[in-house]
């Protein structure tokens, strides 16, 4: 399995500039404090689709047997995530920073009953998600990410 992109919905909510602002500072947050303090969250790197540059994006981590799941919601909007399009176009070059652990990582997005048991459990532990995904039209994708190394 890949990095599949779903169809992206016809409605959604935007995020605030604002906190499109205060996110693009998280990682170098996290990374001062060593993951510490903030919360089951994850630094994921990608390759711009269109940059080639590496990428940052601070995620809500959702522990996995060694990996984790993400989920690309951008708050409900329309469209999806810069990093899960990156992650499309760059699957081989996809990295994890959790705490002080930094690991390469295969992408899967999960699909069918894997999807759906996994929304299941990401929603029962951050209801957000659920809000989420009522405002809307586009199914939010559900990636497994599985160190290499």
């Amino acid at each position: 399995m890949s990095v599949e992109i779903p169809r992206s919905g016809t409605r959604g909510s935007k995020m605030p500039r604002a906190a499109i602002a205060v996110m693009g500072l998280m990682p170098g947050l996290y990374r001062l404090l060593g993951g510490r303090a903030m919360g089951p969250t994850l630094i994921l790197t990608t390759i711009g689709a269109k940059t080639g540059q590496k990428r940052d994006a601070q995620l809500t981590a959702f522990p996995e047997g060694d990996g984790w799941l993400v989920v690309a919601s951008k708050g409900g909007d329309a469209t999806h995530p810069a990093w899960f399009v990156n992650m499309a176009r760059h699957p081989d070059q996809v990295w994890v920073q959790a705490g002080n652990r930094k690991v390469r990582v295969k992408p899967e997005t999960l699909i069918g009953a894997l999807r759906t048991n996994a929304w299941k459990r990401i929603v029962s532990e951050f209801a957000n998600y659920g809000a989420y995904e009522q405002k809307t039209d586009r199914e939010i994708p559900v990636i497994r990410l599985t160190p290499v190394e």
